[in-house]
């Protein structure tokens, strides 16, 4: 972390709120999202750890069952120690890896419209009252889903991309004040 006493506030008086109070919450607040989002998606993962083997084998993983299983543990077990703030740099920074690398397949395998088939919409407008409203459906008539389906590869491209440089964040500055690495451990990596 940068030297307080090295960086000129325009309101100097509010440094010690910052380094006390701002700084402490910011790094606990990150590092709850950011494990708290592992863990949610690494938990299907866990219940069923090979269950990724044929998608990590088309990435080039092989095998594809052993980084299956890694993938698993790195969110589920990754999530869980960055929460608690126990050896958040290495976690984080596999984590950052595991995410740039869900960043690229995103940008780099769009989702296509092989998901907005005639039939697949006929069905969604059938039942249509149970799943979507009636400006969901006008939505997907008006354009077959492409403004939709560029909404969901938006998303997939720019969380990946923000939760990646988030967890980049968490490598570089580690758990904050408000951790296990600090608290218990007196010292990070």
């Amino acid at each position: 972390m940068e030297d307080a006493s090295k960086t000129r506030l325009i309101l100097p008086f509010m440094g010690p709120f910052y380094e006390t109070v701002a700084k402490p919450l910011a790094h606990l607040g990150l590092r709850v999202l950011v494990g708290g989002m592992l863990i949610l998606e690494g938990w299907p993962k866990i219940t069923a750890p090979f269950a990724m083997a044929g998608f990590t084998e088309n990435l080039g993983m092989h095998p594809g069952w052993l980084w299956s299983a890694v993938l698993a543990v790195l969110q589920f077990g990754g999530g869980v120690l960055i929460l608690a703030g126990f050896l958040t740099r290495p976690v984080a920074l596999a984590n950052a890896v595991m995410l740039a690398v869900t960043y690229w397949f995103h940008a780099t395998h769009p989702y296509g419209t092989v998901l907005l088939t005639p039939e697949g919409l006929a069905a969604a407008q059938a039942a249509g009252q149970t799943l979507l409203t009636e400006d969901g459906l006008r939505n997907l008539a008006a354009d077959g889903g492409a403004v939709f389906l560029h909404q969901v590869q938006f998303k997939a491209e720019g969380f990946s991309a923000l939760w990646t440089v988030a967890a980049l964040f968490l490598a570089a500055y580690g758990a904050g004040p408000l951790s296990v690495d600090r608290t218990i451990l007196k010292r990070e990596f």
